[in-house]
């Protein structure tokens, strides 16, 4: 599976995911004896505990006893997807903002807190969510919750702050995008993939609109979309759910909601033919980029489809011994390294991707007929029963393999509900991809992986002097806020 390359600031799933084993089932209700301080939970047969705020804001629990921590994450809806033309890279600028200090906490001192207190920190933002989380022992769970709830509402954005903060944004982009050639390269071929789709831009944001960007622009996005009717409260790890409740009610439940207007859909227009981009830039290698246009649950017709797409990915990249591994890599010998993936979670129209650099003495343009060979056999004849059963195991060890993280298992239900599919879909997925059928994927390939469908980006490198190559070892990218 193609992994996340592009920086820290996206979150990425695919085959791997390792869903849970259980059916689907909308869960039993739980009514409590006290109302004053016991809510209405629902309980699914995978043991997740939700319930809603009076304000609107959800909660999940998802209890695991192994060992004393917990994690708490804060899922808003809102991303790089929700952005518009001159404020890209808003959502991910507002997250470095977000640990700059309230009405109550000086800057940093949240992440003082949570420090001292033995724990972690930090956040994230992906295309179609920004998330906070902390891992801290679960007796000091309380203090993640008040200072979360209290920088929801009442964070101080301040000019000075700001303007150190963006230039530390820059120096980010520039040392994990622009000095990165596979980074730029996969920036432009996004750009060039999708025409109307918000999925064109980057989450970090062109480089002109943070040279533009102002602090209104920040505190016009907080106040739009930070909201408790907008976000998502996930808790896993060695907790009381209850407790949990009594927690968010006591530090969330004060904050008002707000009036969340959803953003216009920007459904991608149809392609109607094939897209190619060549970017040169200084590098020692050359890099192919290739992608399909492909539905994900949200926006599928027949959810059959995607769950095939799933075993597609790995049928041809699912280890060594996938077709792309061991026709490519070790048998023909024409790629160093090659991958293949897709994101079925993703909120809008997506792309089944290949990326991977020839081997020396081979080209760009023989890697891609190799893949394109490759697609070929496997739309002309499905994959053996063999390849099935390897992939449909992959995943099952994968269920039971997440099951180690308690982070892993939170941010499961926090992507799915935050992309609007509901947490409960987390419930199908093994199920749905052991019942995918060979003649499956066949259809699906021949259904998607078509040229009308496909953009293409190759890296041309050129020369790296030796002022460059100095500068590249010397200049190190600032992590962190």
């Amino acid at each position: 599976m193609i992994s996340n390359k592009y920086g820290v600031f996206i979150a990425v799933t695919g085959l791997l995911l390792g869903l849970s084993a259980c059916q689907s089932n909308p869960g039993k209700t739980v009514y409590e004896s006290s109302p004053q301080t016991r809510p209405e939970m629902n309980v699914s047969d995978s043991g997740v505990h939700s319930f809603t705020l009076g304000n609107g804001m959800k909660v999940l629990v998802k209890p695991d006893h192994r060992s004393p921590v917990a994690v708490s994450q804060v899922w808003y809806k809102v991303g790089g997807s929700y952005e518009y033309a001159g404020v890209t890279g808003v959502s991910h600028a507002l997250e470095h903002m977000m640990f700059k200090g309230t009405e109550k906490l000086k800057p940093g001192e949240f992440s003082e807190i949570i420090a001292a207190n033995g724990g972690s920190e930090n956040a994230f933002t992906g295309k179609d969510y920004t998330a906070y989380f902390q891992r801290i022992a679960s007796d000091r769970l309380e203090l993640c919750l008040e200072n979360e709830a209290d920088r929801m509402r009442n964070l101080q954005l301040t000019e000075a702050e700001f303007k150190k903060e963006i230039e530390v944004i820059k120096e980010e982009r520039r040392s994990r995008t622009d000095d990165s050639p596979t980074s730029l390269t996969y920036e432009r071929f996004n750009a060039a993939a999708f025409i109307n789709s918000s999925y064109q831009q980057p989450i970090i944001g062109w480089m002109e609109d943070l040279d533009s960007m102002q602090l209104k622009d920040l505190s016009s996005w907080y106040q739009t979309w930070y909201a408790p009717n907008n976000a998502t409260l996930v808790v896993a790890g060695d907790v009381d759910p209850l407790q949990v409740y009594q927690w968010a009610k006591k530090y969330f439940g004060p904050l008002t909601p707000s009036k969340i207007e959803p953003p216009k859909p920007r459904r991608e227009v149809e392609q109607m033919g094939e897209r190619r981009i060549i970017v040169k830039v200084p590098a020692k290698v050359p890099y192919l980029l290739m992608g399909y246009k492909v539905p994900v649950l949200n926006t599928a017709k027949n959810e059959n489809d995607i769950y095939a797409l799933e075993v597609l990915a790995g049928v041809l990249d699912g280890g060594n011994s996938s077709r792309l591994s061991q026709q490519l890599v070790r048998g023909s010998e024409v790629a160093s390294s090659v991958s293949a993936g897709y994101d079925l979670y993703a909120r809008q129209q997506s792309l089944f991707l290949f990326d991977g650099t020839p081997r020396d003495g081979h080209s760009v343009k023989e890697l891609e007929t190799a893949i394109k060979k490759q697609i070929k056999i496997i739309q002309n004849k499905a994959p053996s029963k063999k390849e099935l059963d390897r992939v449909k195991a992959q995943v099952m060890a994968a269920s039971v393999y997440e099951k180690d993280s308690v982070f892993y298992q939170a941010m499961q239900l926090g992507t799915l509900e935050t992309v609007g599919l509901g947490w409960q879909k987390k419930d199908e997925y093994l199920q749905k991809v052991q019942q995918v059928t060979a003649e499956q994927v066949r259809l699906v390939a021949k259904k998607y992986l078509i040229n009308d469908g496909l953009t293409v980006a190759v890296l041309e490198p050129q020369p790296i002097n030796a002022a460059k190559r100095k500068a590249s070892a010397t200049t190190g990218g600032r992590h962190g806020r």
